[in-house]
């Protein structure tokens, strides 16, 4: 695993099928501002549980020096820390990591004389414990300590430098001057690594200056939070020198960092340095001046616009900023007065998570969360910050139009389940921090853009070098909003904001109009997409939501205009609405992250209204996704009838915009997936075709240098349609597959676009899908091994044979081919099952070989209940129920730690059964009357 971004797709993909896996994988990594970034935030990790440290002596200065021995890979040093009573006690407290090795026999207490600062007399230590199972050290004094009493702490310590990236590690990257491996150290300290590194008070909240010293060999530089101040031959180490750097600001212990290494640092068309910006120094590789000056020019405008947004400038007085050509699992680390960076990361030209990197100076580092509590908001509000400032610098243009897209979509699919991320600590974490940011950004909107940016410089100024809670930064908005009166004096931005924050869940909002008085009835209650709905406590989850509306005889979108706050009140009656003839919309663009239900017959004049060109083109395109996405949402959840949600989709015959088709991708798939096991599928398939060919024939062939968002529109396209069986789009993959039949060298290549290879495994013949069997076979260790990957997805997830899928399991599972690695068979599993011939095929499969099997995997944990859960889990209709409860009685007490996971699958069948009996009638009379009217276009049969 390289990156806890990593866990999050695994997690979200393998809950989805193929198709919207596709769809989630390009838009979340191709076109999502910085999600890779989130990792490097002191609060991405996890969110910590420890106790916290005693209050009775707290730290006022450290003293620290570092002598690390590269050669060796470890490390040792000694801490002076200056400490002060603030109850008495006999006992001190302190961090340290387990990995931290401590000699209490050298530990020395020495109080002060408070009169003259001077040593007074030396404190006996009984004994120096670790506490069982914390990074937490405690000595244990001889005599009580008075308040107000003032003491020298000194420790000497020895370590192990590591080989990823936390604490002091080592890595490596290729010279290229001299093509040699060079050796590098640093240091990530976020978000509680400062205690692998020396004995400290490792809480944010805790900011004391620090005086550093470093060794290093010759030859190597020492960048340090501060400017050096001086260097020396090492008194003890040979060939060693000992750099002395200028007394840090107060900080936080996870704020320290440096690094040791050979880059260069970078003297051509410096920045101008005046006397409120601190000099930028770029260290890299031998980069060329072409890609620096890039770089710094990203740099200056990206340095310069955010400190024009605060409004106040750093209290540095440089940054260094290292392009480091081999970072592995990070994209940035971040300390005070310096950012490392993945050379591939710095180099690329947008501008969004430089931004990230540099706001955390402000945000993170110059102002901090008191406690990892308060660590979300620290990270939302930083994203918000950087997204405005790509809107400043470039117009967002490099968002592609996704944000707030793209996340918003994540948070409604995700918080809207069952069982939202119940067991994934990490994810359910991260998807915390996107539902702030998205709450920042409504109240941004809500109070306005300019009241919430002095907000926000109100907030810096009165925390510089502090610490904060949330609370604080709520509190900072709502006094800026009342003093520009965008805030009513009775309402507060805490209580809005908790409103939010005090539910892992979001509101739908539902308007049921009154035609003849004008009125409208506006109720609120959870958003819950999956049934059953009996998430606990729902009915006492209530929120503060904004309304705005917008009306037909007055549509503009220039500006939000004024809100009704819905005061956590289950309903509320709105009044002044237009006449029965014309349509409201709420949350354009969506302000609030809330989806929106109307009565019917708003929503067929929605629909009317899109599809007339010149009418459609007067609703954004925000607004017509989200109508979109809500329609098709609403509909799968049970909330609206699907003959309307349908209806919304008809305009799409004309729509070009790539950010309005980019949910709709989602919602063929996860309908279609319900379908496939019914009698409509096939009209379901010929619907996809007779809405996408228009999209088709308009995108036609890639041209050089199109717009990436065209290009990635067309792939989805093309790979819907193909596996739909649209015949101008299969035999144009077939087309593309001779090319790779014919081959000379067939292992070494796969000259077939992706979005054509599905089409083929599933509707070609059974020689085309061996050939790819084959290539598998024979996959050269030399290639990409992500290829491999992508191609064992296709000839697992694409057959519509139950041939093929036999073959492969039986290969991969039942005779344990050796080229099928444990991954592999667990990518099968999940694959084959994201259609129901897959999973109807695993089960009778299961069922044929059960002792085999049971044999071979029982004990395989994570195998087995895959194998059983894959097999059982995905049915929706009564057939298939009968056949998993026929599969759970003949084997019934032999599924071991599988047992609860049938019983859960059985559950979920039924209430997938009620789900087709209430749709699919309607959605294949719908379908229908549509298909009547519609020119019949050539398919695979």
């Amino acid at each position: 695993m390289r990156s806890a971004i990593y866990n999050f797709f695994i997690y979200i993909c393998s809950s989805m099928a193929s198709g919207t896996r596709t769809l989630f994988i390009l838009t979340i990594l191709l076109t999502a501002p910085g999600l890779e970034a989130f990792v490097n935030d002191f609060s991405s990790l996890h969110v910590i549980s420890e106790v916290r440290l005693p209050k009775e002596v707290l730290p006022l200065s450290y003293e620290v020096l570092i002598e690390p021995h590269m050669d060796n890979q470890n490390f040792e040093g000694s801490i002076r820390m200056h400490l002060r009573w603030i109850g008495d006690s006999k006992k001190v407290y302190f961090h340290a990591h387990d990995t931290l090795l401590i000699d209490v026999s050298q530990i020395n207490l020495t109080t002060l004389n408070m009169g003259d600062g001077t040593l007074d007399k030396n404190v006996i230590i009984l004994r120096g414990v670790r506490l069982p199972r914390k990074p937490v050290f405690v000595l244990y004094l001889k005599d009580k300590i008075k308040k107000g009493s003032e003491c020298l702490l000194d420790i000497y310590f020895q370590g192990n430098i590591s080989e990823t990236e936390e604490g002091l590690f080592r890595s490596y990257y290729t010279n290229s001057g001299n093509d040699g491996e060079e050796i590098y150290l640093a240091t990530n300290l976020k978000p509680n690594n400062a205690r692998r590194l020396f004995p400290c008070f490792d809480e944010p909240g805790i900011k004391v200056p620090f005086n550093v010293s470093i060794a290093r060999p010759k030859g190597y530089i020492t960048l340090f939070n501060t400017p050096l101040h001086n260097t020396i031959n090492h008194p003890k180490l040979r060939s060693y020198s000992l750099d002395f750097f200028h007394t840090t600001a107060p900080m936080s212990t996870h704020a320290f960092g440096f690094v040791i290494l050979k880059l260069h640092m970078w003297n051509e068309h410096k920045i101008v340095k005046s006397s409120d910006i601190p000099a930028i120094n770029i260290w890299s590789n031998n980069l060329s001046s072409t890609n620096l000056l890039d770089i710094q020019n990203k740099l200056n405008v990206a340095h310069t616009t955010i400190q024009h947004f605060f409004n106040i400038p750093l209290p540095l007085t440089k940054l260094d900023v290292i392009a480091i050509p081999s970072l592995a699992t990070l994209p940035f680390i971040s300390a005070s007065g310096i950012l490392i960076a993945r050379e591939s990361e710095i180099l690329k030209k947008d501008v969004f998570e430089i931004s990230r990197e540099l706001i955390y100076q402000w945000i993170g580092i110059w102002i901090t969360p008191e406690w990892w509590t308060d660590a979300n908001v620290n990270k939302a509000l930083i994203s918000f910050i950087a997204s405005e400032i790509v809107f400043e610098i470039n117009g967002g243009i490099e968002f592609n139009g996704k944000y707030p897209m793209t996340i918003l979509y994540s948070l409604y699919y995700e918080l809207s389940k069952r069982y939202p991320n119940s067991h994934i600590t990490g994810i359910k974490h991260e998807f915390a921090s996107i539902k702030v940011q998205l709450i920042i950004r409504m109240l941004s909107l809500t109070v306005g853009k300019y009241t919430f940016r002095l907000g926000i410089q109100s907030f810096i100024c009165d925390y510089k070098f502090k610490t904060y809670k949330s609370s604080d930064f709520w509190n900072a908005i709502t006094t800026q909003a009342k003093a520009d009166n965008s805030l009513d004096s009775d309402l507060s931005i805490l209580s809005i904001a908790e409103s939010w924050l005090e539910h892992s869940r979001l509101p739908l909002v539902t308007i049921i109009r009154d035609y003849d008085s004008e009125t409208a009835i506006v109720q609120q209650k959870v958003y819950l997409r999956e049934r059953l709905h009996d998430v606990p406590d729902q009915d006492n989850m209530l929120w503060w939501i904004p309304i705005a509306l917008k009306r037909q005889d007055s549509l503009s979108f220039v500006n939000t205009g004024s809100f009704k706050w819905m005061n956590k009140t289950r309903q509320m009656l709105i009044s002044n609405l237009p006449s029965k003839n014309m349509f409201i919309i709420v949350n354009e663009e969506e302000i609030g992250p809330f989806p929106v239900n109307y009565d019917d017959n708003n929503w067929n004049m929605l629909s009317k209204y899109l599809r007339t060109e010149e009418k459609r083109e007067s609703i954004p395109v925000y607004t017509r996704a989200k109508l979109l996405h809500d329609a098709w949402n609403l509909a799968y959840a049970g909330e609206l009838n699907f003959s309307t949600a349908l209806n919304v989709t008809l305009f799409l015959k004309y729509e070009r915009n790539h950010i309005v088709w980019s949910p709709v991708f989602t919602f063929l798939d996860q309908v279609g997936k319900r379908l496939e096991k019914s009698s409509i599928n096939k009209k379901f398939e010929l619907y996809i075709i007779e809405l996408l060919a228009p999209l088709y024939e308009y995108l036609g062939t890639a041209h050089f240098n199109e717009d990436i968002n065209i290009t990635e529109l067309r792939k989805l396209t093309t790979s819907f349609l193909c596996k739909a069986g649209y015949f101008p789009c299969f035999k144009e993959a077939r087309r593309a597959f001779n090319i790779w039949i014919n081959s000379s060298f067939p292992n070494f290549e796969t000259p077939v676009p992706n979005e054509y290879i599905c089409s083929i495994f599933k509707w070609g013949s059974m020689k085309e899908w061996m050939f790819g069997l084959d290539r598998l076979c024979e996959f050269p260790k030399s290639r990409i091994q992500s290829d491999r990957t992508h191609l064992l997805k296709m000839l697992a997830g694409c057959p519509a044979q139950r041939d093929k899928i036999f073959i492969l399991l039986e290969l991969a599972i039942l005779k344990n081919i050796s080229i099928f690695s444990d991954t592999d068979k667990m990518l099968i599993i999940s694959t084959v099952t994201s259609r129901s011939i897959g999973y109807t095929t695993l089960l009778d499969f299961l069922s044929n070989n059960w002792d085999d099997i049971h044999h071979k995997f029982y004990n395989n944990t994570n195998i087995w209940t895959k194998l059983i859960s894959s097999a059982t889990g995905m049915f929706s209709t009564q057939e298939g129920y009968d056949l998993v409860k026929k599969f759970y009685d003949e084997h019934y007490g032999h599924f071991g730690r599988a047992q609860h996971i049938i019983e859960k699958s059985l559950r979920n069948i039924k209430e997938g059964i009620q789900w087709s009996k209430q749709n699919i009638p309607v959605i294949e009379e719908w379908i229908d009357h549509y298909l009547s009217d519609a020119p019949k276009l050539a398919y695979v049969n």
